[in-house]
This record gives C-alpha cells, sequence and structure tokens, in this order.
C-alpha cells in the first residue's frame, strides 16, 4: 500500500547506489515507484554531492518535472572522517561530519518538502544510528549529530502532520556494507562470536533496513510519525550486555565470560 493511492509515486533516495541506500532504491523500485537516485555514483539520476548546494538544486529541477514527490530518504550518513578521540579531532572534520550527516538533511528537506506540503501529503524517512541513543568513544561528534537528525525527525514531524507529511527515522547498526563490512567489524574475531554480541545473532544485510524504510514509507504506518525506529538485530535493547560464551546466561564484561 502507498501514501497515496493514485498515481504511481515519486521517491528520492540520497546515497541510493550502494549499501542500505541502494536497497532502498531496490525495494521501493520493486513496488514499482519511480526512484530518483542522488549518489556520487555515475549511475545515479543525480550525479553529485548532497552536500552541495548546485546538487541539490539539480535534484528540485528533477522533482519538479516530475510533477510530485511522494517519499524522501534522506539516507545519507558517515562516521568519517574520524578521530582517535575528539580531542585529537579538528573543526574541519567536524564540519564534514555535520555536512554528511546533518546538514544535507536539513538542505535537502528544506528545498523538497514545499512540494509534499503543497500536495497535502508525504512520508520523509532520514537515517539516524544507534550510536544517537548511546555512548560511542572516538565518534562524539558523528553521534551527537546523528542525535540532531533524530531530534530534527521529532520536532518536524509535528510541524507538518497538519499538511498529511510524516516523518520517520531508522536507527541502524552493525550493517555489513561496504561503509561497515563484517571482516572489518570482526577485526579477527571469530564470527562464530557475533550471537554474544547480537541478540537475533547475526549483522544486518541492506535489505533487513530497506524494508524498515519501506514500511516508514507505506500507508502501513500511516499513522506513525516523529519517530526514529532502530534496526539493530537487538543491541541498543542489550545496551552493552553480551551472552556468555560457556552459554551461562549474561555479562556486561565480554572479556571475562
Amino acid at each position: 500500500m502507498t501514501e497515496d493511492a493514485g498515481p504511481r509515486r515519486v521517491c528520492v533516495v540520497t546515497g541510493g547506489v550502494h549499501g542500505i541506500g541502494g536497497a532502498v532504491s531496490r525495494r521501493l523500485a520493486a513496488d514499482g515507484d519511480r526512484v530518483v537516485v542522488v549518489d556520487l555514483d555515475e549511475s545515479a539520476d543525480v550525479v553529485g554531492d548532497v552536500t552541495d548546494p548546485s546538487t541539490v538544486a539539480r535534484l528540485v529541477e528533477v522533482v519538479d518535472g516530475l510533477g510530485r514527490l511522494d517519499v524522501l530518504v534522506n539516507n545519507v550518513g558517515d562516521f568519517r572522517p574520524a578521530s582517535k578521540t575528539f580531542l585529537d579531532s579538528t573543526p574541519g572534520q567536524w564540519q564534514r561530519l555535520y555536512e554528511l550527516n546533518l546538514g544535507h538533511v536539513l538542505s535537502v528537506t528544506h528545498a523538497l518538502l514545499p512540494r509534499m506540503v503543497a500536495q497535502g501529503h508525504g512520508a520523509i524517512v532520514n537515517n539516524s544510528t544507534v550510536e544517537a541513543f548511546r555512548g560511542i568513544p572516538g565518534h562524539a561528534v558523528y553521534s551527537g549529530f546523528n542525535a540532531a537528525v533524530s531530534a530534527f525527525t521529532k520536532s518536524l514531524a509535528v510541524e507538518v502532520g497538519r499538511h498529511g507529511v510524516r516523518v520517520n527515522a531508522i536507527a541502524p547498526d552493525l550493517a555489513d556494507t561496504d561503509q561497515t563490512p563484517a571482516a572489518a567489524m570482526l577485526r579477527g574475531r571469530d564470527p562464530a562470536s557475533v550471537p554474544l554480541w547480537v541478540p537475533l545473532g547475526r549483522f544486518g544485510r541492506p535489505e533487513d533496513y530497506a524494508e524498515v524504510v519501506a514500511f516508514l514509507a507505506s500507508d502501513a504506518a500511516r499513522f506513525v510519525t516523529g519517530q526514529t525506529l532502530p534496526v539493530d538485530g537487538g543491541t541498543l535493547a542489550a545496551s552493552g550486555w553480551y551472552a556468555r560464551e560457556d552459554g551461562k546466561g549474561w555479562t556486561n564484561m565480554p572479556d571475562h565470560p
């Protein structure tokens, strides 16, 4: 089901070629939606850096040409450039992390929201992270900007609900993608240990996140707005508790089962 029972939906997905964004693009297209992909990859509909105002301007032109916008997925985000600690980080890194994680969410939404308001319907899905809700040493700036994404999601949802526009977010963790490959997350650890860390027993696949985005963008979620939904296999719920290697319960000291 869709937000609108009329013509084919038009959806925009930023960073929509690879990883979670690629899976979202494919999932929406499988539903018959017209998906406008914004990405640095040459295969995108709008090729460019979504943090660049000229890219956003070209995206607006494309959407205006299609005459409608039903779904906006602000997918782009990155924990890089990273530093060992906050004290080792630089203002230049903070600025880039702002652009990659929060700034484009504001600029793209600001540019495209008028179309949804004029239509009287629309669904926005932002990509936050579980790190917005727990501490992550070495990534304090990244975590802070993503917490802002979730706060923006809540507040904007309250503002635009009267116009028939819903705003939600997902909060991924442990996504096995090119950006965060499972091999890098394991760093030589035994893959058999993953169920000790993740209650559902595995790392997430791009399709796991895409299904939730598709739900939030659909009419099935028509009474859901202002929410950030963790899609993490239970890691946030576990909050630092790990299954013991000997099978005898749980521990918050994973090096000492």
